[in-house]
């Protein structure tokens, strides 16, 4: 937003001055982009920026190491805004929501560039080391329409680390205890005053899996990933830059029962019990290629062209039982912008872009109910939208800041959109900070992957589960932000926001309309939204100790056939948050707590009648319980080397009873009825877990 040329779309670092920092853009100068990353390693792990326009929060590389953080999933658990859960119970993928919706409504992006997009959206999360970045900006509502207009409920930038980086070495190697191994390396290497570059590599997996809780299906999937990644910066004399490159992956996944083997499961019932395992196995590789190019016209960069490209291809060969689902998505996105700064008062930005999407699936699909009951597709989509926008920015002093953007798209199977979006920030005083923002957002549905759960479930598909609905949302809201003058710091601060996201169009995914049977069909007129409010409270009470305290409450409502106006299933009311972290002198030990209380959400109507091993209903009222987790864990610096162990989920809370279904007579879940259901999970799925991990730096000798 209130960035140089907008190309952080709202997601940027800010500076010691309180103003954005270009860390993600193109056009500042190297050093800018350096001081910045300094200056954020000593920021709060979580903290709302007083700076932006938009309401965001950030992530600062000092709370990305506050969890064992072994992915980008598990980094956003000192977090209320997004919450973090599984799709099912059998892939290990896992999903995020905000404003109390899906994440697929939330746009990703990696330093301007959409990603996690189709294919790469339901274990996209799980492919970003949280060791690979340098903060996260989680950028509420309706943002820039600079990067398109799929962002429904916010942003979420990912900021990586630097070419320019005063670290040519970094890593990061943590194990825990169900035996999940981690490693991250970095190096960051300048080679002359003109060009740098950053080496990123990742390798992690289990040596063993674990069943718990008895029911004959894993707790989590044999997995083991690989990722690589090289990225460059080239900066001219004359200030010209170039960014460039190349990121690759492969990961491998087997979930359920052990010894599946897709080639040989039949649906019919197995002769000897367990004699024929059901399972998932899952291999997803990935390559992404991207550049950005700035050319300043005016010496103070005062005018400038920026242009970025970015291609990716991913490819995901999936199981489940007697299911396969064959995909392949090649991706191109293109921007190309013109940002004139008039004055300080007045900046605008204009451009063009658009993204392309070739989606190849394969899928077949064999059940059972009262006989076989087989779906099956062999398509080839062609999705892609190209818009004309343009971004207008009026900065009365530090008052008052205005940021009105305009976009009118062509999409290919719905023809023109125009989007719409207003961002307002006012301070009437020094201590106040209020914001608005409102806008519509689009998005081309990829209704199975986005909801990759429905493959762990014995039930039947039915509707357009092989249609790519364009969805569509308005969302408002707002925030006001009060800072306190007590505190060892200047940052105490007490935040009350509210955000509405209501859907014109949705594709609907609806376990509820028939039984055993899954239903896709596009909203068409019913109502669907998500009301949330949250309040955030931060404060410094003495030197080196920091309290953090967030709520959130979420009254999500959708309209189904038969039923009416009704809560979201699967989506929590509530979620309080509290991180305590102190200190010592000079940080050579650092304590980190955080609990969280995880309210109910409505179950579906077919897990009413689930009972425990006794017999008692785990849902008498229809909802599930409340629930707490806490976290901890003790970091001991060294001379460029940091020591940490820690634990998760230290209450031991885990869901009963997650795979659910019908029972044969030795006792045991049959996954080939048509009840079966490993997808209605809505707590976590692993007891305590502890680990241990070091982070060794190597500095730049100065």
């Amino acid at each position: 937003m209130c960035c140089v040329a907008g190309l952080s779309a709202g997601a940027q670092a800010i500076g010691p001055d309180g103003q954005p920092v270009d860390t993600a853009g193109i056009y500042s100068d190297r050093s800018d982009s350096l001081d910045a990353a300094v200056f954020v390693s000593r920021q709060a792990g979580n903290y709302l920026s007083k700076g932006k326009t938009i309401r965001t929060e950030v992530i600062s590389s000092a709370g990305l190491s506050k969890m064992a953080c072994c992915n980008l999933a598990e980094s956003f658990e000192n977090s209320a805004s997004v919450t973090v859960g599984y799709s099912d119970a059998v892939t290990g993928a896992r999903q995020i929501r905000l404003l109390g919706l899906s994440g697929v409504y939330t746009q990703m992006l990696d330093e301007s560039r959409p990603i996690m997009r189709g294919f790469s959206a339901p274990f996209g999360l799980s492919y970003v080391p949280g060791q690979w970045l340098e903060s996260i900006q989680i950028a509420k509502g309706s943002s820039s329409v600079i990067s398109g207009v799929e962002s429904m409920t916010g942003q979420i930038n990912l900021e990586h680390r630097k070419p320019t980086d005063e670290k040519p070495f970094f890593l990061n190697a943590a194990v825990m205890s169900d035996t999940k191994m981690d490693l991250n390396l970095a190096s960051s290497l300048q080679m002359g005053p003109s060009w740098s570059t950053v080496i990123l590599g990742h390798v992690s997996g289990n040596v063993r899996t674990f069943d718990h809780n008895g029911d004959g299906f894993m707790d989590a999937p044999e997995q083991l990933q690989f990722n690589l990644s090289n990225r460059w910066l080239y900066y001219a004399d004359n200030g010209v830059q170039v960014r460039f490159g190349i990121r690759a992956l492969q990961d491998m996944r087997k979930g359920g029962q052990k010894g599946y083997d897709h080639t040989t499961y039949s649906i019919m019932e197995p002769q000897v019990p367990g004699s024929d395992p059901w399972g998932s196995d899952i291999v997803n590789r990935s390559l992404n290629g991207y550049v950005k190019v700035g050319i300043p016209i005016e010496a103070d960069n005062s005018q400038n062209i920026a242009f970025v490209a970015d291609y990716s291809y991913q490819d995901m060969d999936s199981f489940f039982g007697s299911t396969s689902y064959l995909g392949q998505q090649h991706s191109v996105f293109a921007n190309l912008l013109y940002q004139n700064e008039i004055n300080e008062s007045h900046k605008f930005t204009v451009g063009l872009n658009g993204v392309f999407d070739r989606y190849d699936e394969d899928f077949s699909r064999t059940t059972w109910m009262l006989g076989p009951v087989t779906a099956e597709y062999d398509e080839t989509a062609w999705l892609g939208n190209v818009g004309l926008f343009g971004e207008y920015t009026f900065h009365a002093g530090d008052r008052f800041t205005s940021i009105v953007g305009l976009r009118e798209d062509w999409y290919n199977k719905a023809g023109c959109r125009f989007s719409p979006r207003i961002t307002l920030k006012y301070s009437p005083a020094e201590e106040i900070v209020i914001r608005a923002n409102g806008g519509r957002g689009l998005r081309y549905a990829t209704p199975l992957v986005d909801n990759i759960g429905v493959f762990s479930t014995g039930k039947v598909f039915n509707g357009i589960y092989n249609e790519h609905t364009l969805e569509d949302a308005w969302t408002f809201g707002g925030n006001i932000t009060y800072y306190f003058p007590f505190g060892a710091s200047s940052d105490t601060y007490l935040s009350f926001d509210y955000f509405r996201t209501q859907f014109v169009q949705q594709m609907v995914v609806d376990y509820e309309r028939g039984s055993n049977v899954i239903w896709f069909y596009n909203l068409d007129g019913n109502r669907s939204y998500s009301d949330t409010y949250q309040i955030d409270f931060s404060v410094e009470p003495v030197e080196r100790f920091s309290v953090t305290l967030t709520a959130r409450y979420t009254d999500a409502k959708i309209e189904l056939p038969g039923k009416g106006l009704v809560d979201k299933p699967m989506t929590g009311n509530f979620k309080g948050v509290l991180n305590l972290q102190y200190a010592t002198n000079l940080s050579k030990w650092i304590f980190d707590f955080t609990a969280s209380l995880n309210g109910s959400s409505r179950v579906y109507d077919f897990m009413l009648d689930t009972r425990d091993d006794e017999g008692n209903l785990l849902y008498p009222d229809g909802r599930t319980p409340v629930y707490p987790l806490l976290y901890m864990q003790v970091t001991r610096r060294l001379k460029g080397v940091d020591l940490y162990i820690g634990g998760e989920n230290l209450t031991n809370f885990r869901q009963k009873d997650v795979i659910i279904g019908t029972r044969g007579a030795d006792g045991r879940l049959n996954p080939r009825a048509a009840s079966f259901d490993a997808s209605a999970v809505w707590g976590p799925l692993m007891g305590i877990k502890v680990y241990a991990g070091v982070r060794f730096t190597l500095w730049k000798k100065g």
